[in-house]
């Protein structure tokens, strides 16, 4: 049944807790603490800071997330509909709690809605192609 479990909950874990404060200084300001600073050979500085790493998790957990939807299996079904509610909390989270309008939770909540539009249209086109004539 870990098949059936939505991995898009875990960018929405992860933002919630460093709105919490568990990352830093806690609210929307946490979104800018660096996590990783690169000199490049351009003399440039590329810096990672943490709303970029959930976008980064998030890009991750979406691909995991298409790999599970090529599965023709009895958790599939339930797979999707749990990200269904995952995208739904994203939705109510982003409209009712003011820590999450951000930019990096729009594209966290839009990550989720691929991940659900993606999810149903490769399992309906996987689908199909499973569908044996009897020739």
């Amino acid at each position: 049944m870990i098949v059936a479990f939505p991995l898009m909950i875990v960018p929405l874990v992860l933002y919630n807790l460093a709105m919490l404060g568990l990352m830093g200084a806690g609210g929307i300001a946490s979104l800018n603490d660096v996590m990783l600073t690169l000199a490049m050979l351009s003399s440039a500085t590329w810096t990672l800071q943490l709303g970029d790493f959930f976008i980064v998790i998030a890009l991750i957990m979406l691909f995991f997330e298409i790999l599970k939807a090529t599965r023709n299996g009895s958790g599939s079904l339930l797979n999707h509909m749990l990200s269904m509610l995952v995208f739904i909390a994203y939705l109510v989270e982003f409209l009712l709690v003011k820590d999450a309008a951000t930019q990096t939770f729009f594209v966290l909540m839009t990550i989720a809605f691929i991940d659900v539009i993606g999810g149903f249209t490769i399992s309906i086109r996987s689908a199909g192609r499973d569908v044996s004539i009897g020739l």
